[in-house]
């Protein structure tokens, strides 16, 4: 497929395999160096390629938990006991691809193709307000239909839709990379995060699952995206990799190499990293001889932690309940939940614990609701948060960078997620939820030291509660 490319500025690949393959092959180091790597990550620095790959090195159990205990140590300071809840939400599945692992494949004459009409994006939006979601990234395939100007117009629709106290305050987007002028439509929109992965960072393999007749095999196109968006003004932007299409290892440097790229050269590093796992899918291939085992997702999230120490970190639904359970302390600040990812989903299925394969792209492992999601994080004593003001208020890209200090907490995002998980406990909550979400602003407000805080935080609640106001933020 042949169309007009223009690269960013600074269009490079950036991938040095053989660097990063001769560093994974060093000797196994010893524990001084590994805690060396480990308190620089704690003093809130960023770790070089290098320092990373000590880290992948290290298989001695005892040291391991070390990086374990780092990485919720990392997680505590930087982002407390906070995780931010989204919701999916595909807009459409045709796509001009032919990606090996997808459903959604050009190849697969048994998906059910379908985009969501202006009116059936109402129903499921209004389905996901019903259930207390705030936050959304919309997903869409690949396809002359989903260009630019579609999806900016899909975007303003979601955030003109309000029911009842519900409404969409933050709308990110997870679809193909586009030229500069595309991004700067989208961005025009409103959009939070624009969200491209790479898949697999190893050019062999990226070749093999990306067919070269398709516009996802062009490697550099891919690679080059995110650099276009910051240049065409997008300060806010997500990288990930499909773990299990290659080596885990490489994949975790090739993530921290783009990362490193951004800073460098745009002087903000990603806002999210996202770690999926291959999941089975309709009509994909079924043979990847580099499928990550649980012990080591574990390591490669609390690597990832330790390596970006103030990108958030997204731990999707792919993942079955008690593994998501267990890997929420090595880092991770962002999940989604309620999710459903067939087209029209929220209201064809709603919460229903069944899946339908041939209309999904691939097999969620957590079917749960939002409310159960909830009430899970609460008796696990974290704060469930739909935040969104540091975007509304630009406190993104460098800015954010420069709040993401100790003190942030207390003083911004402690209280925002307070505010909206008030929200939510008066408007959607079940009674066994409220009871745990009351507790728990309880208990957060008595950790909470500069008073002038607590009490601008009580008289904010006592507006949700006894007046009914919403939307009330730092």
């Amino acid at each position: 497929m042949k169309r007009e490319l223009k690269l960013s500025q600074h269009a490079l690949d950036f991938i040095d395999e053989h660097k990063l393959q001769t560093l994974l092959q060093r000797p196994h180091p010893e524990p001084e160096q590994v805690r060396e790597v480990i308190a620089k990550s704690l003093s809130k620095k960023a770790l070089q390629i290098d320092e990373t790959a000590v880290l992948l090195r290290t298989t001695d159990p005892d040291m391991v938990e070390e990086i374990f205990e780092a990485a919720r140590k990392l997680k505590r300071d930087v982002y407390g006991n906070r995780i931010v809840l989204f919701a999916p939400l595909y807009i459409g599945n045709y796509c001009v691809n032919d990606c090996a692992y997808c459903s959604f494949r050009r190849s697969n004459k048994n998906a059910v193709r379908r985009t969501l009409t202006p009116q059936e994006i109402v129903q499921q939006v209004e389905a996901l307000e019903d259930k207390g979601h705030k936050r959304l990234i919309l997903v869409f395939g690949e396809h002359p239909h989903y260009d630019a100007s579609f999806i900016a117009e899909t975007v303003r629709s979601v955030y003109q839709i309000k029911k009842g106290n519900g409404e969409i305050r933050r709308v990110n987007i997870n679809a193909a990379p586009l030229d500069h002028e595309g991004f700067r439509i989208v961005k025009q929109a409103g959009i939070g995060t624009y969200q491209i992965f790479m898949e697999t960072y190893h050019h062999e393999t990226y070749q093999r699952v990306h067919p070269p007749d398709t516009f996802k095999g062009d490697y550099l196109w891919r690679l080059d995206a995110l650099n276009r968006a910051f240049e065409a003004g997008c300060d806010d932007v997500g990288i990930g990799a499909l773990f299990g299409l290659y080596d885990w290892r490489f994949e975790v440097l090739g993530l921290v190499a783009h990362s490193l790229f951004l800073q460098e050269h745009y002087g903000v590093g990603p806002h999210t990293i996202s770690f999926p796992r291959l999941q089975p899918a309709l009509g994909a291939e079924t043979q990847y001889p580099y499928l990550v085992n649980d012990y080591d997702f574990k390591r490669l999230v609390a690597i990832l932690r330790l390596s970006v120490p103030y990108t958030g970190m997204i731990l999707t639904a792919r993942e079955g309940a008690e593994l998501r359970r267990e890997i929420l302390a090595f880092g991770v600040s962002q999940i989604d939940a309620g999710s459903r990812i067939e087209i029209g989903g929220y209201t064809e299925i709603g919460d229903a614990q069944v899946q339908v394969l041939e209309k999904e792209q691939f097999k969620l492992g957590d079917l749960r609701s939002l409310d159960e999601v909830m009430r899970q994080l609460l008796e696990d004593d974290y704060l469930p948060s739909f935040c969104t003001a540091c975007y509304r208020l630009g406190r993104t890209g460098e800015h954010f960078m420069e709040y993401a200090i100790p003190g942030f907490i207390q003083n911004f995002c402690t209280p925002n997620g307070l505010l909206t998980l008030a929200e939510y406990l008066e408007d959607y909550a079940s009674e066994q939820t409220r009871a745990a979400g009351k507790a728990l602003i309880e208990r957060e407000l008595k950790k909470i030291s500069d008073q002038r805080i607590v009490k601008a935080v009580q008289q904010r609640l006592k507006k949700i509660r006894e007046e009914g106001q919403r939307d009330l933020y730092f």
